[in-house]
């Protein structure tokens, strides 16, 4: 989100981005990037025309991201999760595909998460959390 929307912490994950512009997340990352934006929209957060250029590089963005569509993989990986840490089910997928992305062995691979919980079970499961 704050890729595609002027937030707090914008200026350093673009900075990430750059040093680094592949992204590997899960499939239904699509899902939760366009309801964030349309609930910043309905909230009065940002206004029309710029829900509307967010859509658009959301687009632009998901087509340059490597989306893991494993389902099944993710499944058994987030069932796993929600078992040792408290996280939430889309937060256990999410972390499921990381997982999954790296064949089960998340060592020198960078989780990039601004959520406290997630980004917490993300450093428990071996990942290096982004930003530091």
């Amino acid at each position: 989100m704050v890729l595609l929307v002027e937030q707090r912490h914008s200026v350093r994950l673009r900075a990430l981005y750059e040093e680094d512009p592949e992204i590997v997340t899960w499939t239904l990352s699509e899902v939760e990037i366009r309801s964030a934006l349309q609930r910043l929209g309905r909230e009065g957060a940002v206004d029309e025309r710029s829900l509307q250029l967010g859509m658009q590089q959301a687009d632009a963005l998901w087509r340059a991201v490597y989306a893991v569509t494993a389902v099944d993989a993710v499944k058994a990986r987030a069932k796993r999760l929600l078992g040792v840490h408290p996280l939430r089910a889309a937060d256990a997928l999410q972390l499921g595909a990381a997982i999954a992305s790296c064949y089960d062995d998340p060592s020198g691979a960078s989780f990039v998460c601004l959520d406290d919980r997630l980004g917490s079970a993300a450093a428990r499961e071996g990942f290096s959390l982004e930003p530091q």
